[in-house]
This record gives structure tokens, C-alpha cells and sequence, in this order.
């Protein structure tokens, strides 16, 4: 099983537990690395996952992003047929780096899309016409449990 994760889902285990949905979801999180690291579950990286971790000002969370990209066995390239799917996407009222993201994704045939982003997992759900299933950690988790 192929799961890519957002930035923001890689990120949530070093977000500040203030409120219990983000403690759930960074458990989530750790949980899915957990299995990766197992080979039960097999993350993907891409070129956008690196260029936006990388524009992290902060080195702790960037060091971090960047090791757990490195779990991955497969890592996707933006292409010219990507950029078109992104194209499309963002006409369909997506910010254009989640677009780019979706692409990917739809491209390397990953099986479920993770992100913590509410308005991003609200469009994706609203539209339903993507070939990626889009999920919260804790969906994921969940999914990956049965």
C-alpha cells in the first residue's frame, strides 16, 4: 500500500498538542511510521514534498520532514502531464502547491493522501473525482488497522 503524506501531516508530530485532535494525529502519524518503517506500508516522496520542506525556515522541522522522506522507496517527479493535472486541479479551486501534490499522487498510483489541511481535505471530499483517496491521519490510521 502506497501513502503519500502532506507536508502538514509530516509535520504534525512536532505541532504543540493544544487541543486533542492534534495529539490523536500526531499519534496517527507516528503510528504510520511505524508501520512504513516495518514495510507495511510503503511512503512516497516527491519533488514537491522536497521544495516545500525545504523552504521550512526551521531547521528541526525541516531535518525532520527530510528524514522521514527518506523512508521512502519510491519518490515522484513533477512532469509536464503532472503540471497539466495541476493545472486543472488548482481551476478547480486548489491552492497550487496542494494541486501539484494531488498530481503526484494520482500519477505514482499512491492508494490514500494524507493531510491535516481542513480546507484541503473539505475540497477533495466535495469534488470526488480525484484517483487518490484523500484522508485525514486518523482516517488513515483506521484504514490501515483493518
Amino acid at each position: 500500500m502506497k501513502i503519500y503524506l502532506d507536508v502538514c501531516a509530516i509535520q504534525r508530530p512536532l505541532d504543540t498538542p493544544s487541543h486533542l485532535r492534534i495529539a490523536i494525529e500526531a499519534e496517527a502519524i507516528l503510528g504510520i511510521l511505524a508501520l512504513c518503517e516495518r514495510g507495511q506500508v510503503e511512503i512516497v516522496s516527491s519533488d514537491a514534498l522536497v521544495y516545500e520542506v525545504r523552504r521550512n525556515p526551521h531547521p528541526v522541522r525541516q531535518e525532520y520532514a527530510l528524514t522521514v522522506l527518506g523512508l521512502a522507496k519510491e519518490h515522484l517527479v513533477i512532469t509536464k502531464e503532472v503540471e497539466e493535472r495541476a493545472s486543472r486541479l488548482v481551476e478547480e479551486g486548489f491552492q497550487p502547491l496542494d494541486a501539484l501534490h494531488l498530481a503526484l499522487a494520482e500519477k505514482g498510483k499512491v492508494d490514500y493522501f494524507c493531510t491535516s489541511d481542513d480546507k484541503l481535505l473539505k475540497r477533495a471530499k466535495r469534488l470526488g473525482n480525484l484517483a487518490v483517496k484523500v484522508v485525514t491521519p486518523v482516517e488513515l490510521a483506521e484504514e490501515l488497522e483493518r
